[in-house]
């Protein structure tokens, strides 16, 4: 037993390290948005709701939230609903050279968000769209496709496939058969896309910052909080992104454990 424990003891110290790293300043972070003091510096001043109730009074700053929340929304619903048909297109009709289509529909996720918004700003001053919400919607929703697409077709297997059939065998056609035999079996990969393809957006920076304008989200109403200084009040604005985040993360966990099992 003891020597069992010795041979995974530097990978417990290895992880134990890792996850110090990672989360060390998310506590903190956490810790000192409940600060009593204006400096979120040691010693520890609290606990006190102050600088979430001036957070929430900050009318910018919710204006930022409800921003966020809406392009979170949007981009995720289109990311998911062309995700999807991209998904079901491939696997009921499989193209010639569809090993390069799909190359093609993930290849955005290895661009850098830099890269994409530099290139995403040109075309739209080229198109007449100046910077806005709806350009950083448009965006988000280009980003965030890919990952819809590989989450939802990963989760299309032969099941799927005699389900189809057999929809087609009782007469079914395909628009019936995708919208009340496909689409309720797919629900749970769907929802976690959905809810994946919102947290990225929810707490993306650069494609928000480079195409908005005065109205701007979350991220980037922090950023220029941030040029006045690190105060208790940006804790707290970063604790309620963070603690979406997790909470969108989570449902995503809950929704992909919830997919119907696979049977042949």
């Amino acid at each position: 037993m003891w020597a069992r424990w010795r041979s995974q003891l530097p990978v417990g110290i290895y992880l134990l390290v890792m996850l110090t790293f990672i989360y060390l300043p998310v506590i903190i972070l956490v810790l000192f948005s409940f600060q009593h003091g204006v400096l979120p510096v040691p010693p520890f001043e609290g606990p006190s709701l102050e600088w979430y109730r001036k957070a929430f009074s900050n009318d910018r700053l919710m204006d930022a939230l409800l921003n966020s929340v809406i392009i979170a929304l949007s981009s995720s619903f289109g990311a998911t609903i062309l995700g999807f048909f991209a998904a079901y297109g491939m696997f009921k009709h499989t193209p010639v050279g569809a090993s390069a289509v799909r190359f093609i529909l993930m290849a955005p996720m290895t661009v850098s968000y830099l890269i994409i918004g530099l290139g995403l700003l040109i075309v739209f001053n080229f198109a007449g769209i100046g910077k806005s919400l709806l350009s950083v919607g448009i965006a988000h929703c280009v980003i965030n496709l890919p990952i819809c697409y590989a989450i939802i077709y990963s989760q299309f297997g032969g099941h799927l496939r005699n389900i189809d059939n057999a929809a087609h065998d009782l007469g079914a056609s395909d628009i019936q058969t995708m919208i009340y035999v496909i689409i309720p079996v797919m629900a749970p990969p769907m929802l976690a896309a959905f809810l994946i393809s919102a947290t990225l957006s929810w707490d993306e920076f650069i494609i928000a910052f480079l195409l908005s304008s005065f109205d701007v989200t979350l991220p980037v109403m922090i950023f220029e909080m941030l040029r006045a200084g690190l105060t208790p009040e940006v804790n707290a604005a970063g604790t309620i992104v963070f603690a979406i985040s997790v909470g969108l993360a989570f449902f995503a966990a809950v929704a992909i454990l919830l997919r119907p099992e696979r049977k042949s």
